[in-house]
């Protein structure tokens, strides 16, 4: 008992050193060190259990301690989903213009959509010297939170509007959003609804996205229960194999995409079978990227202010990091942007 308190006292008024993740692991160091640098070479169990050690304890390898002290790195870090999309290198261009000038550079790393492989690449950022996170939604393990906050380390979730949860929040209301884009096509007529999304596991933003368009289909009188809603990757082979799933039963005459690759995909789809996009089907998409505009007929889409969503979350940043204060939430507006790949359903739908 008072070994455990000894220890208690020691991670909360000292360094931690390589040396008690061992004693806490109930292994050597050497173990441990092979552990933290070639964990392929290490059985499961025992990098399980120093994996444990490691977060019990807020254990960070020297060089990043030294220079968490010192607050001396001038590096943000920032967690996206992928690179593979635009919308997030929008962010990360903004982010990292506003946070060069002030002196400071942008390491960046990507999750995958996986909570657990953005807790990973959290850590390796902080042991880097990451002296702030830029986060993306609010999902995310409660491991990576007790670890920023034990080590005093900023942070703040983009592409989401959340004023009630006690983390910052730079970003949208994402249900809003999606609402507003349900009730235009529903003004135009439609009555049958399908949805081609990202997966809803570990993501608040495809939720609330969803949640937005089956509240607005409701809110108007309208069953849901019919309103098909497909989950797919992110990608235009998701968008393709999305409509191939939505067409297999009963057409609607309104497709909402969470995303507009996926819609990108989707109207490639329709092509390919011969939908005619809006005569037989509507195809609306979200984030409007630039070939949004370009597409054939060009996109009905949401447009996402992920510009200064960047440079917002770098001033949120950079004012925590000189103690300054700061709003911890800061809500942008969406824009619906309407072209031509909407119009009102069918004569007899």
């Amino acid at each position: 008992m008072a070994g455990a308190k000894r220890r208690k006292q020691k991670r909360v008024t000292a360094v931690v050193r390589l040396s008690d993740v061992a004693e806490q692991a109930g292994c050597s160091t050497a173990t441990v060190s092979r552990v933290l640098n070639r964990p392929d070479g290490v059985n499961r169990e025992l990098r399980l259990r120093v994996d444990a050690a490691v977060r019990e304890l807020g254990y960070l390898r020297n060089s990043a301690a030294r220079a968490l002290r010192s607050r001396r790195t001038r590096t943000i870090g920032a967690v996206v989903p992928t690179l593979d999309h635009a919308i997030y290198a929008r962010l990360l261009a903004a982010l990292q213009g506003f946070t060069s000038e002030h002196g400071y550079s942008l390491l960046v790393t990507t999750s995958g959509f996986q909570v657990d492989q953005e807790l990973r690449q959290a850590r390796l950022l902080v042991e880097r010297g990451a002296e702030g996170l830029v986060l993306v939604g609010h999902s995310h393990s409660p491991d990576l939170y007790a670890a920023l906050e034990r080590h005093g380390i900023p942070s703040v979730n983009t592409y989401s509007y959340l004023p009630d949860s006690r983390h910052a929040s730079i970003g949208f209301d994402n249900r809003a959003a999606s609402r507003q884009m349900t009730e235009y096509l529903l003004d135009l007529g439609h009555r049958e609804f399908a949805l081609i999304v990202g997966y809803r596991k570990d993501n608040d933003r495809v939720k609330d996205r969803v949640d937005g368009a089956l509240e607005a289909i409701a809110g108007r009188g309208i069953s849901t229960a019919h309103t098909l809603i497909v989950e797919e990757p992110y990608s235009i082979e998701g968008g393709r194999e999305g409509l191939r799933r939505v067409v297999a039963g009963r057409r609607p005459t309104a497709l909402i995409c969470g995303s507009d690759v996926l819609a990108f995909g989707a109207i490639i789809e329709c092509d390919s079978k011969g939908i005619a996009v809006p005569r037989d089907l509507s195809v609306a998409g979200f984030d409007d990227l630039e070939f949004a505009a370009h597409l054939r007929p060009p996109l009905t889409t949401i447009r996402v202010p992920a510009t200064e969503m960047g440079r917002r979350a770098g001033e949120f940043l950079l004012a925590k990091i000189a103690g300054q204060p700061h709003a911890p939430h800061y809500p942008l507006e969406t824009s619906l942007i309407l072209r031509q790949s909407t119009a009102p359903p069918p004569r007899g739908r």
